[in-house]
């Protein structure tokens, strides 16, 4: 395998688990001990970092063991169903509609945004499995719409990572919450448990706490609901529902954090087959230029029939046609 420009600059135990990527990181690990893996011919080391044009083989019947990725977007089956709302040589910004997950996972079926993605940016399907693949950034519900960033390369999702783990990002939600808020503004500064933290961890360490702050404005409201403009200062999963809930106003249509009876509420009365919450706006620094970007996805046709039924106005400027 030669290393292209793009796949340089990684460790040679990170390359090896992208090309082998079925085969278990321990038998990995005891390839490089048992010196079956060569780098320009001299004995591979787990940390040496590869340069473009390093030859690096695997010695024996490994080398069968060589994959590539083969989804959905490698036969051409998939038809992109986001919108497009910027597009540069580094990066991809969409439009996520509601019910497209982001990304595999369990339970899963059908394209996600990383096959939709690549299938619209022609990612070939004999794209070497060390080679990078174009992917979203950071994550959104699936039941969320809104803006994603995709990176292209590898060096602009390591620079969005960065961008994102620092907190050098604004993000702007719009969310209909049960009830009338108390205030046209406030902070939600509530620590949440860390939602990914095993049944061991927390029975020898206790739970884990991470600090989470979320603003609110008030946009628009009426008794039963209100439309607000959700701003989060820190990424935690499932924040805003989570916040929103702590306070006693759910997210209208949220399955999981919501109040079932409003719920209910808001499917017959006013039509809402989904969750409402809306990934608005996304400001960052360009992670190649550090030029200031911002991405703004209008608010979808069928959240707006919504608002129209309970006579609620959306912000200025956020309304948009059909998808």
């Amino acid at each position: 395998m030669k290393v292209s420009a793009d796949a340089a600059g990684q460790r040679l135990d990170k390359f090896l688990r992208r090309a082998l990527k079925d085969v278990p990181l321990s038998h990995i690990f005891k390839l490089l001990r048992t010196r079956k893996v060569r780098v320009n011919g001299a004995r591979g080391k787990a940390e040496q970092v590869l340069a473009p044009g390093d030859a690096v083989v695997v010695r024996g019947d490994e080398e069968k063991l060589l994959t590539r990725e083969d989804g959905p977007a490698a036969h051409g089956e998939v038809k992109p169903t986001f919108r497009v709302l910027h597009e540069d040589e580094h990066l991809l910004a969409v439009d996520k509609p509601s019910g497209l997950a982001a990304h595999p996972g369990t339970g899963i079926t059908g394209a996600t945004l990383v096959e939709e993605a690549r299938a619209y940016l022609r990612v070939p399907a004999d794209l070497p499995s060390t080679e990078f693949k174009p992917s979203p950034a950071h994550r959104l519900d699936r039941e969320t719409s809104g803006v994603v960033l995709v990176a292209k390369t590898r060096r602009c999702m390591a620079a969005l990572t960065e961008i994102f783990t620092g907190g050098d990002v604004r993000k702007t939600y719009l969310a209909l919450a049960k009830g009338k808020l108390p205030r046209v503004e406030g902070v939600i500064d509530l620590p949440l448990s860390e939602h990914e933290q095993t049944s061991r961890s927390k029975a020898q360490r206790g739970v884990k706490f991470q600090e989470a702050l979320t603003r609110y404005r008030v946009v628009s409201s009426m008794r039963e609901a209100s439309l607000v403009s959700v701003r989060i200062e820190t990424g935690r999963t499932h924040q805003i529902r989570r916040h929103l809930q702590s306070t006693g106003h759910p997210v209208a249509g949220d399955g999981r954090y919501g109040d079932f009876p409003f719920n209910r509420l808001a499917k017959t009365r006013w039509g809402l087959k989904r969750m409402f919450l809306h990934a608005w706006k996304l400001e960052i620094p360009h992670p190649m230029t550090e030029r200031p970007l911002r991405v703004e996805a209008p608010i979808p046709e069928d959240l707006l029939a919504v608002l129209r039924k309970m006579n609620l106005a959306p912000p200025p400027g956020a309304a948009g046609g059909e998808r």
